[in-house]
């Protein structure tokens, strides 16, 4: 019986739900710890230049490699469609594409290094020993660029077969390796900051080596390698077009985040400090969620693919009442314990006086941005991506806005507004969009 099948006939129950969601969740706990791992190991040199460089060489490829996250995302919302309307065919020759694809863009990232890192390099400066170091760590780690962004289509594949333990494994197995070859690099051989990248580039080119074992049930089909229909031009322009409005959406997205923490850092030190703290809130907030997210983004694909609106209701009836318990709990969670987990994270009393001061907006974080998490998830399995595109366009608007008059007599208090402010303004306009969303389904 084909996949498509298979899936379409399993009834849309909170068990199944919960049953993509939780490995995602699972996997997401584990990001954090290479970062830890990183510093912790690179700290063991007993100098600041190296932890320095080894964050600025990591913060900047992360936040390249972000913007690349539309290929995942794309690829859940095609490839369940496919799978929704019993295609195979058409999902293998999507993991066929989508793979390519991030090869693609890689090497592109390889070609263009010296430009991007010099810009990056001259947007956040350092010192010339940790800007020295960082050039160092990123020339290592940008030629694993083709293996970290294919990864994705693989990653986006998985999840649109519910296959979310996959994407797990390959998550711990990846990091984990990652960690491993930190310790006996840096500590054993003594490569330091060239260590860390060493370890990164290995463990994400054998990530894609893994990728390539997970779907190896695909590549027994013929349909991988229907080169005909790869490389066939309205397929390649429907996948660019909703690979491109997902492109800029995440950039809008990007920049809020990033002027967030420039805009801090006018504001002092301490304000800074106490803003990185309280972020990790919204962080975490983001990855609870992520599990429902990516269960929208599956099955609405496949019930659109399917063309079964009461499939769908049902997938969007489920996901939100789910979705409201994670976020009253964090919410009643934050306000109860937001000071404990502030203390947690910093010794210094007057970072810690700074952030408690604005912790209300932690609590109200989840209550506001949740709704706009969850549309994404909805509106991705429905490839309704220009929607995204556009109403991420008046989100930003309103942040810009926000930011421009209220940080002046408001202060950080202002920028926290502008912030929760974009989050609003995201969920209620895909909420105007929804109507439409569901009058596609119906046609489709």
């Amino acid at each position: 019986m084909a996949t498509g099948t298979v899936l379409r006939k399993r009834e849309i129950t909170h068990r199944r739900v919960l049953s993509i969601a939780f490995p995602i969740v699972i996997s997401n706990a584990t990001i954090p710890l290479l970062g830890i791992a990183d510093t912790a190991v690179v700290g063991q040199l007993g100098a600041a230049a190296p932890i320095g460089a080894v964050g600025m060489g990591a913060f900047i490829l992360t936040a390249l490699y972000w913007l690349f996250g539309f290929l995942r995302m794309g690829t859940v919302g095609l490839t369940s469609q496919a799978l929704g309307r019993d295609d195979q065919a058409g999902a293998d020759v999507i993991l066929t594409r989508a793979v390519g694809f991030g090869l693609v863009m890689g090497l592109g990232l390889i070609v263009l290094q010296w430009p991007l890192f010099a810009g990056a390099l001259w947007l956040a400066p350092g010192s010339d020993e940790v800007e020295s170091l960082a050039q160092s760590y990123l020339g290592i780690r940008v030629w694993s660029a083709p293996a970290m962004i294919a990864m994705y289509g693989f990653t986006g594949w998985l999840i649109a077969l519910e296959r979310t333990t996959a994407v797990l494994a390959l998550q711990v197995w990846t990091n984990g390796l990652n960690i491993a070859l930190d310790v006996v690099f840096v500590l054993g051989f003594g490569w330091g900051v060239e260590g860390v990248a060493f370890a990164t580039f290995l463990a994400e080119w054998s990530g894609l080596a893994l990728g390539i074992w997970l779907v190896r049930d695909a590549l027994r089909r013929p349909f991988w390698r229907d080169w005909a229909r790869a490389v066939d031009p309205p397929e390649i322009a429907r996948m660019v077009k909703v690979n491109a409005d997902l492109f800029f959406r995440t950039a809008m997205l990007e920049a809020i985040f990033v002027s967030f923490v420039f805009i801090g850092a006018k504001l002092g030190d301490v304000t800074l400090a106490a803003n990185q703290v309280l972020i990790q809130f919204v962080f975490v907030t983001a990855y609870s969620l992520d599990g429902l997210v990516f269960a929208a983004e599956t099955l609405v694909g496949q019930a659109k693919g399917a063309r079964s609106l009461e499939r769908f209701r049902r997938v969007v009836a489920v996901t939100a009442v789910q979705s409201a318990v994670i976020l009253g709990a964090l919410a009643l969670l934050f306000a109860v314990a937001g000071g404990w987990f502030i203390d947690a994270m910093t010794t210094a009393e007057n970072v810690r006086s700074e952030a408690k001061s604005f912790l209300i907006f932690m609590v109200l974080a989840p209550l506001i941005g949740g709704p706009a998490w969850i549309f994404d998830g909805i509106f991705i399995g429905a490839t309704r991506t220009r929607d995204m595109r556009n109403m991420m366009v008046i989100a930003f608007a309103a942040y810009v806005l926000a930011v421009l008059t209220l940080v002046g007599p408001l202060g950080n208090a202002g920028l926290w507004i502008a912030m929760l402010l974009s989050f609003a303004v995201r969920g209620l306009t895909l909420w105007l969009r929804y109507g439409p969303l569901v009058r596609d389904i119906e046609a489709a």
